[in-house]
């Protein structure tokens, strides 16, 4: 804008001196002429021209060599400005100077107002972050505290509780891992509950008749000796019932906790099948079932604990004479290069398909109505399946009902860098 004001100043037309204050009422600036000597020999706009505070010799000596000032000035007002001075050139020699004045007063406002719009844009952007923060905050806890609830209702026995987190991150696994948990412990207080209603009820019934039976005789309440005989023989099975019940419960416990030592060995299953049929033979023999073992050509050593092995096969054995009534028992020895199974088919009873995923439970009977009669503890199964799995082995059972029941147990055979280290 000065430099207009110098190039509209240099002209010699009479009527630009008037353009030129048109134009500075326009450009609401005030514009002092200033010749050699310091002196205003023309002023316009609204500054005070009594105001020179803002001319200094030292600046009219640099216009007046060519050169052009830029400064700030403020009045005694306290109003700012900024002065910009240039040279007039006339005859191709500076005539005077030329100093344009604008107010900066709507400069300060500009500023003013912008540092305002700065400042409220940092509080709102502050309070946005804040609310952001929260927001995401509330986002991200709100899995933690339904974990922190769940976990403080399963430590207080609501083992029912569940939590309703599918995501596919670390949050998700956690929560998979807390309804695991609280199952595995639901499940864990169910079987204790079953288990403890298994017991009352297996003990309270010979406990019943212990108690029954020696009240008859103290006070000899029998006719006969044959009759005194008969009950004191009631006593007897009774006492041996609850004894091999607890043997069986002590065994199962050990287990369990796996505090069972084996004593591993090469094992011929042919001689262990041989002893166990010869145990049970009278008992098959008074039932008349007849008791066939499938000869085969060889068979090879297992490694596992023997007297264990020989109680897997007895507990299967007793277990099919004692829910078989007539017919047989076959057993039958099979032999892979990797390796042995042995099968024990019975013709007896069977066992309905429904009931089948329970057969290894603990107490699980079939025909409970004739428990009495069969006798057992009901536990026989889970110490077999214990048993084979301690050894490397499983067991699968198919049954049909009233056509019979079949259980096979295979074992993996060692291989040739495993009979090498045994042997080292």
């Amino acid at each position: 804008m000065t430099s207009h004001f110098r190039t509209m100043a240099e002209t010699t037309e009479s009527s630009m001196e008037e353009m030129i204050l048109t134009f500075a009422d326009f450009s609401n600036v005030s514009m002092f002429y200033i010749n050699a000597s310091g002196e205003i020999t023309f002023h316009s706009g609204g500054h005070n021209a009594a105001d020179r505070s803002f001319i200094r010799t030292e600046d009219i000596q640099q216009i007046f060599s060519g050169k052009s000032i830029h400064l700030e000035h403020e009045d005694p007002l306290g109003n700012r400005y900024m002065v910009i001075g240039q040279p007039i050139y006339q005859d191709n020699r500076i005539s005077s100077a030329i100093y344009v004045m604008a107010s900066m007063q709507s400069m300060d406002k500009s500023l003013i107002t912008v540092r305002n719009l700065i400042l409220l844009s940092g509080v709102g952007a502050f309070l946005l972050a804040i609310g952001i923060t929260w927001i995401m905050a509330l986002v991200f806890s709100r899995p933690l505290i339904m974990m922190q609830k769940a976990t403080k209702k399963i430590a207080i026995g609501e083992l029912e509780t569940r939590l309703d987190i599918h995501t596919k991150d670390e949050i998700g696994d956690l929560a998979a891992a807390i309804n695991n948990l609280a199952s595995d412990l639901q499940r864990f207080r169910d079987t204790r509950q079953e288990f403890f209603a298994h017991i009352s009820h297996e003990l309270r019934t010979p406990i019943t008749y212990l108690e029954g039976y020696a009240k008859v005789l103290k006070n000899r309440l029998y006719e006969t000796e044959e009759e005194k005989e008969h009950y004191l023989d009631i006593i007897y099975q009774e006492g041996v019932r609850i004894q091999h019940l607890v043997d069986d419960l002590f065994e199962l416990a050990k287990m369990e906790e796996g505090q069972i030592s084996l004593s591993m060995e090469r094992v011929d299953l042919k001689d262990v099948i041989k002893q166990a049929v010869s145990m049970v033979s009278l008992k098959a023999k008074e039932k008349g079932i007849e008791l066939i073992v499938h000869p085969v050509a060889s068979v090879p050593l297992i490694r596992g604990d023997r007297m264990r092995m020989e109680q897997i096969v007895l507990n299967l054995l007793e277990n099919a004479v004692r829910y078989t009534e007539d017919g047989r028992i076959e057993i039958h020895l099979r032999s892979t290069p990797d390796t042995f199974s042995f099968s024990i088919e019975d013709t007896g009873i069977g066992i309905p398909e429904d009931e089948l995923p329970y057969i290894f439970d603990r107490f699980y009977r079939v025909e409970k109505s004739r428990s009495r009669q069969t006798g057992g503890t009901g536990l026989g199964l889970s110490i077999v399946k214990k048993l084979v799995e301690l050894q490397g082995g499983t067991i699968q059972v198919s049954s049909k009902r009233e056509i019979g029941t079949r259980f096979t147990v295979t074992f993996t055979l060692p291989t040739m860098q495993e009979e090498k280290d045994e042997k080292s």
